[in-house]
């Protein structure tokens, strides 16, 4: 099966669909608003966009990629910091009913971190993050939770919550020689070369605009990085570098996408996948995510994911299923 750890951001996301004009008004004069695939750190979210029509979805990267990872057969455990207000939005019961330890989750007298994610009429996003409770997640908490981190198979990490711990915990693996296979997402990009440079990292996995923003982190890296490029087929950079192709898809909305690759991407390195094959895996259950709605509603199972992949192939060969 393997086991995965998530160290990282738990949020309420408020999900808002407008057209191109809609958004292009939104960003007039806001400095801070997120370009398509972005994700922006903001102090507060301004009325206007919080009186936006929306729909409230469970989100946040670590609770993501943890909910991923359980889908896809990993033992997975979740780490991290919910506010006052977690019952209202029943987040730790739903990542529960998900397959998600989420036993070892703190709590903070802050409200729970939320997201402003904005969906174009091409299912693309734009992701504007408030906090919260994520602000608390800080060194006692992280080395509180060290056997169980270094006893797992692999460590999902993001950049939602304070950086230092992270770091620190960081230091710590680097100094071990059996330590979990450490997969990093670097959203938001702010701040986030100093996990990407980090020797104790094996893998960092940036989308189109990532790999742009931090390109001098990226070359400083001597680990694997795989690359998502949206509709393109993915690129995987290591001593060898290769591609995966994703499957055709009809896009509703692309949020979350990238925390169900790396879910399954950590789930089958857990359980002993070749980076090629966990790459395919986790490449077909992305391009599933996206067909319909909420970054966690949307992350299907890996029964699924293995029938849609044999249905694609049946499909590319001519062959019935």
């Amino acid at each position: 099966m393997g086991t995965v750890v998530s160290l990282g951001s738990i949020n309420v996301d408020l999900v808002s669909t407008l057209d191109t004009a809609a958004l292009d008004d939104l960003a007039t004069g806001r400095e801070w608003f997120p370009a398509a695939g972005a994700t922006v750190r903001v102090e507060t979210l301004p009325d206007e966009i919080e009186a936006l029509p929306h729909e409230v979805y469970l989100g946040g990267k670590g609770a993501n990629q943890a909910v991923a990872a359980a889908r896809a057969d990993a033992d997975t455990t979740l780490l991290g910091k919910v506010g006052r207000d977690e019952t209202e939005f029943g987040v730790c019961d739903g990542l529960r009913e998900s397959g998600v330890d989420v036993e070892r989750v703190g709590r903070s007298d802050d409200e729970t971190g939320k997201a402003a994610v904005f969906v174009d009429e091409a299912g693309e996003n734009r992701i504007a993050i408030v906090e919260g409770a994520n602000g608390a997640v800080d060194e006692g908490y992280v080395a509180a939770h060290d056997a169980r981190i270094r006893a797992t198979d692999c460590l999902l990490l993001q950049n939602e919550i304070p950086v230092p711990p992270v770091l620190e915990l960081l230091d710590r693996l680097a100094e071990i020689d059996d330590g979990p296979t450490v997969v990093v997402d670097p959203a938001p990009v702010d701040g986030a070369a100093p996990l990407v440079r980090h020797p104790a990292v094996d893998v960092v996995r940036p989308n189109e605009y990532e790999y742009v923003a931090l390109g001098d982190a990226l070359a400083d890296f001597s680990g694997t990085v795989v690359q998502t490029r949206g509709s393109e087929s993915v690129l995987v950079e290591n001593s060898e570098t290769f591609t995966v192709s994703p499957p055709p898809t009809n896009p509703v909305d692309t949020t979350g996408a990238g925390d169900t690759f790396n879910g399954y991407l950590a789930a089958e390195l857990a359980r002993g996948s070749s980076l090629r094959a966990a790459v395919e895996v986790a490449t077909v259950a992305a391009s599933m995510s996206i067909e319909s709605a909420g970054a966690q509603a949307s992350i299907p199972t890996l029964e699924a994911v293995r029938a849609y992949a044999d249905a694609v192939d049946a499909t590319e060969t001519g062959d019935t299923v």
